[in-house]
């Protein structure tokens, strides 16, 4: 396949399904990017000979160097390493995979390079989605999702105008503790909750899928890429994971997108988009399939899922405030450092901490890096 991408975060668990897909697909991989994972991303470099890594420090840069002295490819390290590999110029597209808001200002440089963006980084449309879609617009770039629930979206919308759509019909498992009290949830300890029943994924969104944070911050994600209020998405829970999401069109019919839970579909279709090509996901095979079930989210029991919609009704620099706290909350938790129930408390009263506008992408960054002030200052050991 004549086309070419980068990747940042390909150490990460959608950085290395997208290699997959890259060399299912034959597709030439540019640039890489890891944090400081050397003996990952080193071996990854010798399979891929991508022009250029970057690193996230001066030491991780130069111990890679060492790693892969043999081999002609340039090495970068920091924010601007970073920004060079989204943008790199000799790549089609550039797939995010990086976590948190480190993701904005290289997103920001690939869309004005006009390259095709596949982001799983949530932060990049949670924390500054109006920014984002105004640029994409602007600079004639393109933005496509990663997620399976968007990706779902986006092919049940396919050929159709937001003036057909009635609703986003937003589906999730419910995570490993769905019909669980909170009360029941006091205990939980990182190992249980990492134990998603459907989906490998790495450790953070899978904390987040428990506490249906991930769901909330899809929520907000939908809301802005597909131009969309509020009101115009509810979240429903489908605890199989074979319907991704759906959408329901003006005159009643209800369009969905199926498929085995892997995320190579989405991402392979994000970087093949508007064609199909032979992946190596399993089929669905639907005389195996026993139930196919429906409930209504537990706002209750499961209160990120409310205080991330709020938060997207409400605007501004919320989102960001919320994205941010969790981040920190959760590895506190994978920490031992706070309690399961815990994460919630700490992400509500960081939000009700913050408020403002997100006009301009250094107030957001400047939002985000004081929401996780103001978590580390109050609640770190």
């Amino acid at each position: 396949m004549d086309y070419k991408i980068s990747v940042i975060g390909s150490t990460g668990s959608i950085g290395k399904q997208t290699l997959d897909v890259a060399e299912n697909l034959g597709i030439q991989v540019e640039a890489l990017s890891a944090n400081s994972q050397v003996d990952v991303i080193a071996e990854q470099a010798r399979k891929f000979k991508p022009k250029f890594i970057a690193m996230g420090s001066e030491k991780a840069a130069k111990d890679l160097k060492l790693a892969i002295s043999d081999l002609d490819i340039r090495i970068g390290w920091g924010s601007e390493a970073l920004t060079e590999a989204a943008a790199f110029e000799s790549a089609d597209c550039l797939v995010t995979a990086v976590s948190g808001s480190v993701g904005l200002k290289p997103t920001l440089a690939a869309i004005a390079a006009k390259k095709r963006i596949a982001f799983a980084n949530k932060e990049t449309l949670v924390c500054a989605g109006e920014i984002m879609m105004k640029r994409v617009k602007e600079c004639g770039a393109e933005l496509l999702p990663v997620d399976s629930e968007h990706s779902a979206i986006f092919q049940c919308l396919e050929g159709r105008g937001k003036d057909q759509l009635s609703k986003i019909l937003l589906t999730g498992s419910g995570g490993p503790f769905r019909g669980k009290k909170r009360a029941e949830l006091e205990n939980v300890t990182p190992a249980q909750a990492l134990k998603h029943p459907n989906w490998s994924m790495g450790a953070k969104i899978t904390i987040d899928s428990a506490t249906m944070m991930n769901k909330g911050l899809e929520f907000i994600e939908a809301m802005h890429l597909f131009q969309v209020k509020p009101d115009d998405i509810q979240v429903v829970v489908h605890p199989q994971s074979v319907i991704h999401s759906m959408v329901e069109l003006v005159d009643g019919t209800v369009i969905a997108q199926l498929g085995c839970p892997d995320m190579r579909l989405p991402i392979q279709y994000a970087l093949t988009y508007p064609n199909r090509m032979a992946s190596r996901s399993e089929h669905l095979d639907f005389t195996t399939l026993k139930d196919l079930t429906f409930e209504a989210p537990d706002f209750e029991n499961m209160p990120c899922l409310r205080l991330a919609i709020d938060c997207a009704k409400h605007g501004g620099i919320k989102s960001c405030v919320m994205s941010a706290a969790n981040e920190v909350a959760v590895h506190m938790f994978l920490r031992g450092e706070l309690g399961y129930n815990q994460i919630y408390d700490v992400v509500e009263d960081t939000v009700n901490h913050f408020d403002g506008p997100a006009d301009d992408i250094d107030v957001v960054i400047e939002a985000d890096a004081e929401a996780r002030k103001y978590v580390n200052s109050n609640y770190g050991k």
